[in-house]
């Protein structure tokens, strides 16, 4: 499936492996940031330093592909500082099986407002800021 290697880095920890998965114009968009982030380094780094680094007891708990339309829905569950959460990663890949598209999505509202919280702070400390 397209999404293996994607899943298989995450649970992996294993940050090469989370970039190596993404397409050199890949597009993130955030469950609390309106314009998406853009680029491999950029949403790698989000992703390694901020997701990988905040988010506790991830895991992916159910997982939908359409290779014909290379599109995939994961669906998580994590916490962040205490609050749950579930999520989902809607991914459409490109033709060299690349996610050129994240777009995630998370509820409930106290789950979303203690990951966006959390992601605030690492994304201050990484000198990051919001694509304007």
């Amino acid at each position: 499936m397209l999404h293996d290697a994607f899943v298989s880095a995450i649970h992996a920890r294993d940050a090469d492996a989370v970039k190596a998965a993404l397409a050199d114009d890949v597009r993130f968009l955030s469950p609390v940031v309106f314009k998406a982030y853009e680029g491999r380094d950029v949403v790698g780094l989000i992703l390694t330093e901020g997701a990988m680094k905040v988010f506790e007891d991830f895991e992916y708990v159910h997982r939908l592909e359409d290779p014909a339309e290379r599109v995939a829905t994961l669906i998580f569950r994590a916490s962040v500082n205490g609050r749950e959460l579930d999520g989902l990663d809607l991914m459409r890949f490109d033709e060299d099986g690349k996610i050129a598209e994240l777009k995630v999505m998370v509820r409930p509202l106290s789950g979303t407002n203690a990951l966006a919280a959390a992601m605030g702070e690492r994304f201050e400390a990484l000198g990051l800021t919001p694509p304007r």
